[in-house]
């Protein structure tokens, strides 16, 4: 299993539609913050070891697919400018893409001995064209490994979705295979506009400056992903460990700490001439906010970018606990005001006519950190590896990535299939600074299962 010899390869494509046709002159509008993510794509992949479909029967997984479109018909339309200039779905039936592919190895041998650069192999890696009129915005790939595994990607424009809608979407399909109820229906209302009245006072800082930062273009070294995979009993572990200095620490607030003190520690850097280094937190917002309250199914991006500032002295690996209990209160500390000053901010850019201005570039320029605990719902097994085709079969495992990232590295903390307080970790750095955090002691003596590492 070596050289470079791809170890996927896709033989065929369908179309799925939805069930029940859309009625004419239907469109979907997007909002400012659907519009400023649109340089992006989102990426996911679902891992079964055992193949969900009898004799890998593609129709009952298409019929129960368009059952479920039926109600995501913004997901099968293709994309068009409206008046303003601004793009728009035109909700036409045109259906999602659906590729067939075979792995030439075994999910277990691909998780061990893969990379991520392999990994978008089993998803679709297409930038938006300059027509996209007869464009699928999102495409599934169903890729058959040896042994009977199966790996379920899917991908699409982060203009169209977040990674809680492609979940969310994804897990809607699972259940519609067992034919039970959708439990988060799509909610496709449009409450994340600028407010008419924004509140500004001195406890209230607007995001304009942050965001801005976001609109410079930063020319990125060759990036790659590895996965790092950390037990409950290990978690349970490290918490007790800086509970002196901070006892209410989550897993995401530890193992946010951890990766940015080492990955600071390697890039060996200061940025700037205060000694400060930087670290952008994206949270999903979805029943977080007060009004307007967003349910699960939101269809869209609920998605905030904040800043978080440190000094060399709290960057210490020493101070870890100290570290996390900064990232617990920023992140926890978050308020409605915050948020939707985002919002009014990025509805203040628009142009002439009321045309938004270019994407921006949101994972970056700084170190992004992106926390999935939201899909972590009431002690239920979280929203990823809820997604059961049949019996007992969840995924083994459930990976995102997103393109287009740029700047100084993506950290993505995920909820993993063991439940409880295990973590699954996805780093992507420039190749070269990944290959020095995968011999990082401070890393290592955790024990992390290293998956998707390979070739590194």
């Amino acid at each position: 299993m070596c050289g470079n010899r791809s170890w996927v390869n896709v033989h065929s494509i369908l179309t799925a539609v939805s069930s029940k046709p859309v009625g004419p002159g239907k469109t979907h509008q997007f909002s400012a913050l659907d519009h400023a993510l649109g340089s992006h794509s989102l990426h996911a992949v679902f891992y079964y070891e055992r193949n969900p479909f009898k004799a890998f029967d593609l129709d009952p997984l298409r019929e129960c697919l368009s059952e479920v479109l039926s109600f995501y018909h913004p997901i099968t339309g293709r994309l068009t400018r409206g008046e303003n200039g601004n793009w728009v779905v035109k909700c036409n039936d045109a259906g999602v893409r659906i590729l067939r592919a075979k792995v030439s190895v075994t999910v277990d041998e691909w998780l061990r001995s893969a990379d991520g650069v392999r990994e978008r192999d089993l998803t679709v890696w297409e930038d938006m064209p300059e027509d996209p009129s007869g464009w699928s915005p999102f495409r599934i790939q169903v890729n058959e490994f040896e042994g009977g595994g199966v790996a379920l990607g899917i991908s699409c424009s982060h203009m169209h979705a977040d990674p809680t809608t492609l979940t969310i979407l994804f897990k809607s399909w699972t259940e519609g295979h067992r034919g039970q109820p959708v439990a988060h229906p799509p909610s496709f209302s449009r409450p994340l506009h600028a407010r008419t009245t924004p509140t500004t006072t001195a406890n209230h800082k607007p995001a304009s400056p942050y965001y801005a930062t976001k609109s410079k273009p930063k020319t990125s070294p060759i990036m790659a992903a590895a996965t790092f995979k950390f037990s409950n009993s290990t978690i349970d572990q490290c918490l007790a460990e800086i509970h002196e200095s901070f006892s209410d620490a989550t897993p995401f607030d530890f193992l946010a700490a951890l990766f940015w003190t080492r990955i600071a520690s390697l890039k060996g850097q200061k940025h700037n001439d205060h000694h400060q280094h930087f670290l952008s937190i994206c949270t999903d917002f979805r029943r977080r906010l007060q009004d307007p309250q967003l349910p699960y199914g939101y269809f869209g991006n609920a998605l905030h970018f904040s800043a978080l500032s440190v000094n060399e002295e709290d960057m210490e690996f020493s101070r870890l606990g100290c570290l996390a209990g900064l990232i617990h209160r920023h992140v926890s500390g978050l308020k409605d005001e915050e948020i939707l000053s985002a919002i009014d901010w990025l509805e203040s850019q628009k142009g002439e006519g009321g045309k938004y201005e270019s994407p921006c570039r949101m994972y970056g320029p700084e170190l992004t950190c992106v926390s999935m605990e939201h899909t972590i719902i009431n002690g239920d097994p979280p929203l990823m590896y809820s997604a059961i085709f049949d019996g007992d079969n969840k995924p083994v495992h459930v990976t995102y990535h997103v393109g287009n990232a740029e700047g100084e590295g993506l950290i993505m903390v995920m909820p993993s299939p063991e439940g409880g307080l295990a973590r699954t970790v996805t780093v992507t750095l420039p190749e070269k600074e990944l290959i020095n955090l995968r011999e990082d002691q401070a890393i290592l003596r955790l024990e992390p299962v290293m998956l998707l590492n390979g070739g590194l």
